[in-house]
């Protein structure tokens, strides 16, 4: 996995800095047309920096593709009403049991009330960062590294499928299925649109699916493509019990905390990368 390079600002409340790649010219017009008044102001007020740490001044001028860093205006966000129990800690690894709506990181309106932002001030760990992810719609096992260092050892093991994972969820019970059945399919998500998609093709996602009883289902994948569970789900006609994506979209208030997606990342096995042992780490939420 390449590495990337160090933000030239460090983690202020929780949250890093955002990078902008230029389309090439005089910064200050190009921040100015691109976000409005409020961030020409910060390249006056000298809180706008290049890769390599320079402040960049009205007169700076960079070539297409160049990097510049500054911190964001947070917008108000809707606090979710939540903790984030910790399972596990020690010197290398964080692991929460992530409630439902809480995003793991930053991305579009959903910034402060993540996991990664909400963990950084709690346990003021400015480095933390995530190992692998959860839809923000699912709760359960989520691990973040300590250090930058560590980082890549972990996320190379979740990238490379060597961390069983195993999910429940509730759905509808249909008697003409049986059970245990592999589902497998290609699943593509396409930018700007809220729903993945199966397609033709050859298959990229893979999910052993077994119903216990009463409509409560044991899923696990052995790949991670997005909405993967929730996609085969519903593939088989048992959508997944709350789910506002499929099969239809559902408009949901920001603030409708009252129907969570009744799936959950129950437990994750592996070997630490770095000490060798085992690893058993189980949510301790119920569906």
């Amino acid at each position: 996995m390449r590495r990337s390079r160090p933000a030239p600002l460090p983690v202020r409340d929780g949250l890093g800095p955002a990078r902008v790649r230029l389309r090439g010219g005089a910064v200050l017009v190009e921040l100015a047309s691109r976000f409005g008044e409020a961030a020409a102001a910060k390249v006056f007020a000298g809180e706008v920096v290049c890769a390599d740490g320079t402040v960049v001044t009205p007169g700076t001028v960079l070539p297409p593709g160049a990097f510049v860093y500054l911190y964001r205006e947070l917008r108000d966000e809707v606090p979710v009403p939540f903790e984030v129990p910790v399972l596990y800690r020690d010197d290398d690894i964080v692991v929460v049991d992530k409630p439902h709506f809480l995003a793991t990181m930053p991305r579009g309106r959903h910034v402060a009330q993540t996991a990664l932002v909400r963990l950084r001030r709690e346990l003021e760990l400015p480095e933390l960062s995530p190992a692998h992810r959860l839809d923000r719609l699912t709760a359960g096992v989520l691990v973040f590294t300590t250090r930058a260092q560590i980082r890549g050892a972990y996320q190379t093991m979740f990238a490379r499928g060597e961390v069983r994972k195993t999910y429940v969820a509730r759905a509808a019970v249909d008697p003409t299925l049986r059970f245990p059945r592999v589902v497998w399919s290609r699943i593509v998500k396409r930018r700007g649109c809220l729903q993945a998609v199966e397609s033709h093709g050859r298959p990229n996602a893979e999910t052993v699916v077994e119903h216990l009883g009463d409509g409560l289902y044991r899923l696990t994948p052995s790949t991670g493509r997005t909405h993967q569970l929730r996609v085969h789900m519903n593939s088989l006609g048992l959508p997944i019990d709350n789910d506002p994506l499929y099969p239809e979209v559902i408009d949901v208030a920001p603030d409708d905390f009252s129907r969570p997606l009744q799936l959950l990342a129950q437990r994750l096995e592996f070997v630490d990368p770095l000490s060798g042992r085992p690893r058993v780490l189980v949510s301790a939420r119920s569906l």
